[in-house]
C-alpha cells in the first residue's frame, strides 16, 4: 500500500497521545489531568482506541486501569510514533551537553547516592559546566511516582519489580558483608551462626521493616536474631555501630565507606545473604531523548572506572 493509498482520515494521532498517558498513568482521570483534557473528553478517547484495536486495553482493577496483553504489545510502538514526531519532525536543535543549562534530575537510592553522588556530579559537571545537579532520594516503593512527580531522568538503585512504564539497564551486582566494630565484638577468628543470631543487630530498612530474609534464614534452622535498632539511612547505621555491641549487614561497597571512616572492620555474614543488582531505570518514553541518552552514557562511564578498581 502507497502512502497516498493508505486511509489516513482514519488515524487521529490524538488518539496515539490519549493511549501513552493512559498506559503511563493507569488511571483515565489522571491521564486526562496530565494531558489538559476532559475525563469525559480521555473515556471518549478510550472508547474509540477500543474500537480501533478492538481490544479493552485497559481493564479497571481496584483503582487502576491496568494494561491488557494487547496493550503492553502496542505501547513500544506508539512512544516510537510519538518520539518521532517530537524529535524528527519538531525539534530543530541538537542537544550540546557544553551548552546545556538546565537541571539534571537524578533518583538515587540511599545506598547508591553517597557512593556514587560524588562521581556522577564529577562527571556531569566536566561535561556540562553550565548544569545544574540535583539527587532525590527515591527507593522501590516510590520510584514510580517520584519519578513523575520529580520528573527524573534516571533512577540509579535496586529495584526488583519493574514498571511497565520504565526502561532498565543492569550494571553490577552487590554482596552484602557484616559491619561491626571490632573493639566491641570479637569476630577476628569468626563468629558461629549461633553466636550471631546472638547479638543484637542494627538494620538498613528502607520501608521501615524490622525482619529481612535474614530472619526467615536463621527461622529455618531453629534460630532468631534481635533487631534493636532500624534506619532508612545508610550513614545513620555506621554511628550506631561504634562502640555498640551491633551488628549490620550492609552492602559491602557501603562498609567499605563506614570502616574507612569510623574505624569499623566488615567480615563475611556466617549465613547466606543474597547478593542483589543495581541498576538503572528511564522512562521508556525518554528511550531517544538526547539529553537522557547522553546522561545514561555518562552515567555508565563514571561508574565503570571505581567499580573496575573494587
Amino acid at each position: 500500500m502507497s502512502f497516498s493509498d493508505f486511509q489516513w482520515r482514519n488515524i487521529d494521532l490524538n488518539l496515539l497521545v490519549a493511549f501513552a498517558y493512559l498506559y503511563r498513568y493507569e488511571s483515565v482521570s489522571s491521564a486526562a489531568e496530565k494531558s489538559c483534557v476532559s475525563q469525559s473528553a480521555m473515556s471518549h478517547s478510550l472508547a474509540r482506541l477500543r474500537r480501533l484495536f478492538d481490544d479493552t486495553l485497559f481493564e479497571r482493577q481496584g483503582h487502576k486501569m491496568v494494561p491488557t496483553e494487547l496493550a503492553h504489545v502496542l505501547a513500544p510502538t506508539v512512544n516510537q510514533i510519538l518520539d518521532s514526531v517530537t524529535h524528527d519532525l519538531l525539534t530543530t536543535a541538537t542537544f550540546e551537553p557544553n551548552q546545556y543549562q538546565g537541571v539534571c534530575r537524578i533518583g538515587l537510592t540511599d545506598y547508591a547516592e553517597v557512593i556514587f553522588a560524588p562521581l556522577i556530579y564529577d562527571a556531569i559537571r566536566q561535561q556540562a559546566p553550565c548544569a545544574q545537579v540535583s539527587f532525590l532520594n527515591v527507593n522501590r516503593s516510590n520510584y514510580i511516582a517520584l519519578a513523575e512527580q520529580e520528573k527524573l531522568d534516571v533512577i540509579i538503585g535496586s529495584m526488583p519489580e519493574l514498571h511497565h512504564s520504565f526502561h532498565r539497564e543492569y550494571l553490577y551486582t552487590e554482596r552484602h558483608v557484616c559491619v561491626a566494630d571490632p573493639k566491641m565484638i570479637d569476630f577476628k577468628k569468626g563468629l558461629s551462626i549461633a553466636q550471631f543470631a546472638k547479638i543484637e543487630h542494627a538494620l538498613v530498612s528502607p520501608d521501615g521493616q524490622l525482619t529481612t530474609q535474614v530472619d526467615k534464614t536463621l527461622q529455618d534452622i531453629g534460630l532468631s536474631r534481635k533487631v534493636t535498632v532500624a534506619t532508612r539511612n545508610f550513614l545513620t547505621i555506621q554511628f550506631l555501630l561504634k562502640q555498640r555491641r551491633l551488628i549490620a549487614i550492609v552492602p559491602q561497597k557501603m562498609a567499605e565507606i563506614a570502616c574507612d571512616s569510623n574505624e569499623l572492620e566488615y567480615f563475611s555474614p556466617p549465613i547466606s545473604v543474597a547478593d542483589f543488582d543495581i541498576s538503572m531505570l528511564w522512562f521508556s518514553r525518554k528511550e531517544r531523548d538526547d539529553k537522557s541518552t547522553w546522561l545514561r552514557q555518562l552515567i555508565k562511564d563514571a561508574m565503570a572506572s571505581p567499580l573496575k578498581a573494587g
